[in-house]
């Protein structure tokens, strides 16, 4: 008996103990389809709204410091990680070859306009000439008229009457050669002014290009920003094209957000977006808006792009970068810098954008006005010259002759004029 009651106890202990563990799978299994349920009606009510991305990065402009022309560097305005204005002096380059470059071509077109002016006058001398010749030439045909008369009633010599045809031939040839000359001399001056007279407009073209090459001798920053990439030094010879250092505007940074192709199907430009810096956390959330896709994926545009026409083809899912631009308030307040990892979270829920832009923008997406300020005082300069040196002259096409008109740059972008005194040429000093 003792035996038949420690089975019967055995049995009982293990159908308790099964009992137990299917309970407990019951209620895991509950417990997960529970989660499942819940998750599947987050997702049905939220989630599939929205499309995230943890593999974005901060890009921006990345502005390239480079002479225009060759130079010894005697001056470097900024380092690394300084803040720089637009227009604000970054290199300067030895400016005495391009000086006296500069000086040669304004006297070499104060020069020109005087010859320009000496034209037009001895134009105006040939002309009175060419007058008084035909005076001679009428005096000579009327000796022969009145020798002609007095010859036939024997009154005068025939040889006299030979002076007087000999001096009348020579009248003419004499008026023919001053018509000649003065036709000459007013080929060179014909239809212009001495302000728009080719030798003044090319002596003009040469002083403002040694202007610009004077000018370019200092090297502005095109944008605001912050000073990066720094690799020029003192005394270093450098060419036209040769990076120096580089300029970052943070005010204009965007992100490039590479979302998985199946991610796509509901994304389009103008849908708004949160963003979240790794570099401040998930307690500083910016504002974006989904600004375009590109024209393709990442491993297209590689340096090596993928070929697929082998045997051993496994599928990858591509990434294709999203740009996202951020509120420029929220951008001020907490800077970014290029390169920085980003949490992207896109809300598909609009569906009234587009997927390609329809119109080119009608203006320039950057533009700067750092040199407009070369062109309008090379224009200036060459008008003071012609002015000097050319009389009561109208220089006010020739100022702005072969310069585009360009708006006013800011007193800002403005750069302070080089060093030392600069001489005009005028008469007193021709």
């Amino acid at each position: 008996m003792d035996k038949q009651n420690k089975v019967e106890s055995a049995g009982a202990a293990e159908a308790s103990v099964g009992n137990k563990r299917k309970k407990l799978l019951a209620a895991v299994l509950g417990a997960f389809a529970l989660a499942g349920a819940g998750y599947g009606t987050y997702w049905g009510l939220n989630a599939r709204h929205y499309e995230s991305t943890d593999d974005a990065y901060v890009d921006g402009n990345v502005v390239q410091i480079t002479p225009e022309v060759a130079g010894t560097v005697i001056s470097i305005g900024g380092d690394t990680t300084d803040v720089v204005k637009a227009g604000q002096t970054l290199v300067e380059l030895d400016p005495a070859d391009a000086h006296v470059a500069l000086d040669q071509a304004e006297a070499q077109l104060a020069k020109t306009v005087r010859q320009v002016r000496n034209l037009f006058a001895t134009t105006a001398q040939l002309q009175a000439d060419v007058r008084v010749r035909e005076v001679d030439l009428a005096k000579a045909q009327e000796d022969v008229v009145r020798r002609e008369r007095l010859t036939s009633s024997g009154a005068i010599a025939t040889e006299e009457m030979r002076h007087a045809l000999d001096n009348l031939k020579s009248a003419q040839a004499t008026l023919i050669a001053a018509k000649e000359q003065a036709a000459a001399n007013q080929a060179l001056v014909d239809e212009t002014t001495v302000e728009n007279h080719p030798d003044v407009r090319n002596a003009a073209a040469k002083v403002r290009d040694a202007y610009l090459a004077y000018e370019r001798t200092r090297l502005p920053a095109p944008v605001s920003g912050l000073i990066t990439k720094r690799s020029v030094q003192l005394g270093q010879r450098v060419n036209p094209g040769t990076p120096l250092m580089a300029v970052v505007p943070l005010d204009q940074v965007w992100v490039n957000a590479n979302f998985k192709e199946s991610q796509l199907k509901y994304v389009q430009i103008g849908q708004p977006v949160k963003l979240s810096a790794d570099f401040y956390g998930s307690k500083v959330e910016y504002n974006g808006r989904l600004v375009g896709l590109d024209a393709g994926t990442g491993s297209a545009f590689s340096l090596l792009p993928a070929q697929n026409a082998t045997g051993n083809w496994i599928k990858v899912v591509q990434r294709l970068p999203v740009r996202i631009a951020i509120e420029p308030e929220q951008l001020a307040k907490h800077p970014l810098r290029i390169g920085l990892s980003m949490q992207v979270t896109v809300d598909v829920r609009e569906q009234d954008g587009l997927v390609l832009p329809r119109v080119v923008p009608g203006k320039p997406v950057y533009a700067t006005q750092v040199f407009d300020r070369e062109q309008r005082e090379a224009g200036d300069l060459i008008a003071e010259i012609v002015r000097a040196n050319g009389g009561n002259v109208n220089v006010t096409r020739l100022a702005t002759s072969g310069a585009k008109e360009r708006q006013t740059a800011s007193s800002e972008a403005r750069r302070q004029p080089h060093d030392g005194a600069r001489v005009v040429p005028t008469a007193a000093t021709m």
